[in-house]
């Protein structure tokens, strides 16, 4: 199973002015490091909790329909399946019928159950599955808290932005961040 970015978000959930509103600094010298912390702090946030903050495109990639049926969205809030390709034993792509198949988008994780197994399909990347997902095109779509916790994460990757190198970065994460999102973590048994 593979879960590929196919449309990055066109914004991100803070600015660059909100962030330096944050950090006290006045001036222009530094908004490029800025802007890069904040989008390094997103995807970190992201990466870690599962969710996309920005609405965005994943394509999921996988070798067959599981077992029971049901495939498993690994972003949320998931917003809609755009489509769902089977490739043949030819490599001929064929779109699956959305009556061949349900979305709960509802539920964290969103699912897709379907009702009639695509077959026969190649060994390996036989289907794929397009959504969007997101909490909306803005960054005041993004719920208070995870706005917040990015300007945490990016205050704090700023202090120590010359005391390691890039190699040893990120150097470390605010115990306040670590709270902050931990509410919005995927938790597994």
């Amino acid at each position: 199973m593979t879960l590929v970015l196919t449309g990055a978000p066109e914004a991100e959930p803070v600015t660059v002015s909100e962030a330096k509103s944050f950090l006290r600094l006045a001036g222009s010298s530094e908004d490029a490091l800025i802007e890069g912390l904040i989008r390094a702090a997103r995807e970190d946030l992201e990466r870690t909790t599962g969710l996309a903050l920005i609405d965005q495109s994943w394509r999921l990639v996988l070798d067959a329909v599981p077992r029971g049926d049901m495939v498993v969205l690994m972003r949320h809030p998931a917003k809609e399946v755009i489509a769902v390709t089977a490739y043949g034993t030819e490599d001929e792509a064929s779109l699956v019928s959305p009556d061949d198949y349900q979305a709960d988008l509802v539920s964290r994780p969103a699912r897709l159950s379907f009702r009639k197994r695509p077959e026969p399909m190649r060994a390996m990347n036989g289907l794929e599955i397009d959504f969007r997902a997101g909490f909306g095109e803005a960054g005041t779509d993004v719920p208070d808290l995870l706005r917040r916790a990015i300007l945490v994460l990016v205050a704090h990757w700023y202090e120590f932005r010359a005391s390691y190198g890039p190699d040893e970065q990120p150097v470390s994460y605010p115990p306040n961040y670590e709270r902050m999102i931990s509410g919005y973590r995927d938790r597994r048994l």
